[in-house]
């Protein structure tokens, strides 16, 4: 099912593993990449994985769409969650890839029915820890 402004088609695995992260907890993070015309599954982050491992899985010259599952504790002591979207896309890559990854995203975010948050961050400083929890909160 391609879109015809980005003629990019997302494999149904993104979306499956993404409905296992919504519903059932099964993953911390789930990061995507496109592949040819087609966005795919690159890494399952478990339930036991920390935003440093998340972090760490991004290509530091290379774009992606990530899912991040944010738990936290609010003031009222009330166990939350939150869904962010993370587009990277670091200045060390390459321009024609930042293009494809700009004009799919939308699209691709579109077919994650119930993320609550979106980031993009062209450095690790843009999509810290801190900023996370800001926005969740």
């Amino acid at each position: 099912m391609a879109n015809s402004a980005s003629g990019m088609a997302v494999e149904d695995e993104c979306k499956l593993k993404f409905l296992e992260l919504k519903a059932k907890r099964n993953y911390r993070f789930i990061i995507f990449k496109i592949e040819g015309q087609e966005v795919v599954v690159e890494k399952l982050g478990s339930p036991e994985e920390s935003y440093e491992d998340f972090s760490a899985s991004l290509p530091s010259d290379e774009c992606r769409y990530a899912v991040f599952d944010f738990d936290f504790i609010t003031a009222e002591k009330c166990q939350k969650s939150k869904i962010f979207f993370i587009a990277w896309s670091p200045d060390t890559s390459k321009v024609r890839m930042k293009m494809v990854y700009a004009s799919s995203k939308d699209r691709f975010k579109r077919e994650l029915d119930g993320i609550q948050f979106e980031l993009q961050a062209t450095d690790p400083s843009e999509m810290s820890f801190d900023i996370i929890k800001e926005r969740a909160f």
